[in-house]
């Protein structure tokens, strides 16, 4: 299970506060995207279930963003954007099996964030 620090919020998340692997979130600190993205981290530890199809595909890089890989390091998972009714532009993406890198974008793959503590 992975656990938010200071705070729980997504800008810290991805700006240093960091992820840990034991315990779990306050949920009641979490905005309701930061949730969104908690809860597709909380699937990806369990590896799933997963609510979208796609989930767990292998993830092409592409737009050659991301470190060159051999095809299969990275997988793509969905992130909840509330309000919409389709999958959205968010995602993760987990490079390695298991998983240790964890990417976040919110542009559907025009930039990337590392997520801290992987």
């Amino acid at each position: 299970m992975f656990q938010l620090q200071q705070g729980g919020h997504l800008d810290g998340l991805l700006d240093g506060a960091g992820l840990t692997q034991s315990g779990s979130a306050n949920h009641s600190q979490l905005s309701a995207q930061d949730q969104q993205l908690h809860n597709t981290l909380e699937r990806i530890s369990r590896n799933g279930p997963f609510p979208y199809q796609r989930d767990g595909i292998t993830f092409e890089n592409r737009e050659r963003l991301l470190p060159i890989k051999p095809r299969g390091y990275y997988r793509e998972y969905t992130v909840d954007t509330p309000g919409l009714s389709h999958r959205g532009p968010r995602r993760v993406v987990t490079g390695g099996n298991p998983p240790v890198e964890f990417y976040y974008t919110e542009d559907h793959y025009r930039s990337f964030t590392r997520i801290k503590g992987h």
